[in-house]
């Protein structure tokens, strides 16, 4: 029975009031600092870190972490607006299999929507209580060359911040104005913490940052690289983003009416270098890894995970398919997912409590989770970012090696028969990429190098590479040919 029309909307006052079957926050949220600032607040964080951090208040009294979100972006008033409708609160909801569990998430206490209001953004991280700016800003929000190693300095959001420091929009003005002011005032700069799908996403952040605040000021940038932090993190959970379905999911079974609830898989890691300059919490207490050696862990998920995902967006997307689950009910998608697996394997090294057999499998199983209806659409946007991060690396390690490329070979020509535009029943392919305009004037079914050539995604070795090519073209011209279908079965 439907409980909509009861439903109890979400804030501090209303959680006496839900069911006891919901978890809810415990620990005085009064008593909260914000020790954390977080840039880019969406599901995964608030699935994840912010779960973290929910964990530690109910077990310490080290209330010193409370997070302060930052919304840089104009699509971010949503979330501002929701959260500060329910006094921060949000309903988390694990799905499994079998069974949803709700509960509600305390550990965010303030959130600044940096477009109406820069200054308080900058002062939130050269409070004195900051200790820590942790983001998740998406691949694309680093602006890091792939090809060069390098700052992309001539982006216009850089641009801008280095022209206006006391007014920026994107995530190094905001970072480089907040931290010269606690060089000023005499205090420790921030750790600054990746949280995002970057291999060595702490060493990128370290160079990006610096190489911004020494074009700013070059005191800025000597301070920060003698005194600065940017540890290497590894994260993981699957998170699809937030639906309408999904809020009257949260309203109908749980009796919550809450704006930007966020729906997640049981499955949770987070592995982090321990290297903090102004203190950190006791996560460990609550599961998180620290380590001397994040680079193992992240290789595994990024090339395992990441990358699987977005073959499975690929087939997904050209076979009409909406969600993971439904690619992974598909036997012939199935069979090309693991077979990618295993083809990438060789390039990884065993790391200590993870067997690389039995997080394939446990990857297989969290594919498969029909209540996470993550979409494939999400898996495969953005390619010209994700696939630089997430497959050439394991491409040009088994090159080396004189490896098999045939799986890695036909997911980048299944990219490309997507940027075609038409899937295998006909349908448009909408292209949701910042090189989309690049990208689709240079597909061509019958070669390849096009777009093998464009070196800010492939740098300017693997068009060099015969057999690469010939396996990208041969998978390309196969698909164009019989379709998808057709060429599993020839394939897999």
């Amino acid at each position: 029975m439907s409980q909509t029309h009861s439903a109890t909307k979400l804030n501090q006052a209303a959680l006496s009031r839900l069911s006891k079957t919901i978890r809810v926050p415990e620990y005085d949220r009064y008593l909260l600092k914000n020790g954390i600032v977080h840039i880019g607040v969406g599901g995964f964080h608030r699935a994840h870190q912010a779960l973290y951090l929910d964990n530690y208040f109910h077990q310490t009294s080290d209330f010193r972490w409370g997070i302060c979100g930052i919304g840089l972006l104009q699509q971010d008033r949503r979330m501002r607006d929701a959260l500060q409708s329910q006094d921060h609160l949000y309903t988390l909801v694990e799905r499994s299999p079998n069974h949803d569990r709700a509960r509600i998430i305390g550990a965010i206490d303030r959130y600044l929507f940096a477009p109406e209001d820069p200054q308080s953004v900058i002062a939130a991280m050269a409070s004195p209580d900051c200790r820590i700016v942790t983001l998740t800003i998406t691949e694309g929000g680093y602006y890091y060359n792939e090809a060069s190693g390098e700052l992309e300095i001539n982006h216009p959001t850089i641009q801008h911040d280095l022209q206006q420091p006391d007014q920026p929009i994107g995530t190094y003005g905001f970072l480089a104005a907040a931290l010269n002011q606690r060089r000023k005032q005499g205090l420790a700069p921030f750790t600054v913490q990746s949280c995002d799908n970057l291999q060595g996403n702490g060493n990128i952040t370290r160079k990006m940052l610096t190489t911004f605040a020494e074009l700013h000021d070059p005191a800025l940038g000597q301070w920060l690289s003698e005194h600065g932090a940017f540890p290497n993190s590894m994260v993981d959970r699957i998170t699809p983003a937030t639906t309408d379905s999904d809020r009257a999911l949260v309203a109908d079974q749980f009796g919550i009416v809450d704006d930007f609830p966020v729906m997640a898989e049981p499955f949770l890691q987070w592995v982090i270098e321990d290297q903090f300059c102004a203190g950190r919490p006791e996560l460990e207490t609550v599961g998180v890894q620290f380590t001397t050696d994040v680079h193992s862990y992240e290789l595994i998920k990024i090339r395992l995970l990441n990358a699987s995902h977005l073959l499975i967006g690929y087939l997904g997307t050209l076979l009409g398919y909406t969600y993971v689950h439904e690619v992974m009910a598909d036997v012939q998608c199935r069979n090309a997912v693991m077979a990618f697996m295993e083809e990438v394997t060789p390039t990884l090294q065993p790391v200590p409590g993870l067997g690389l057999t039995d997080y394939k499998r446990t990857l297989i199983e969290r594919f498969e989770n029909p209540k996470i209806r993550d979409r494939v659409s999400r898996l495969c946007s953005s390619s010209s970012v994700k696939v630089p991060k997430f497959l050439l690396g394991s491409l040009r390690d088994l090159l080396q090696q004189q490896g098999e490329i045939k799986s890695l070979s036909f997911t980048i020509a299944a990219w490309f028969y997507c940027l075609m535009g038409q899937d295998d029943q006909g349908q448009a392919i909408a292209i949701e990429d910042p090189l989309s305009t690049v990208l689709t004037a240079r597909v061509n079914k019958a070669d390849v190098r096009p777009l093998l050539s464009l070196s800010e995604i492939f740098g300017d070795d693997l068009v060099q590479s015969l057999r690469f090519v010939e396996a990208t073209e041969r998978a390309l011209r196969q698909l164009s040919k019989t379709g998808v279908r057709a060429t599993l079965a020839q394939s897999h």
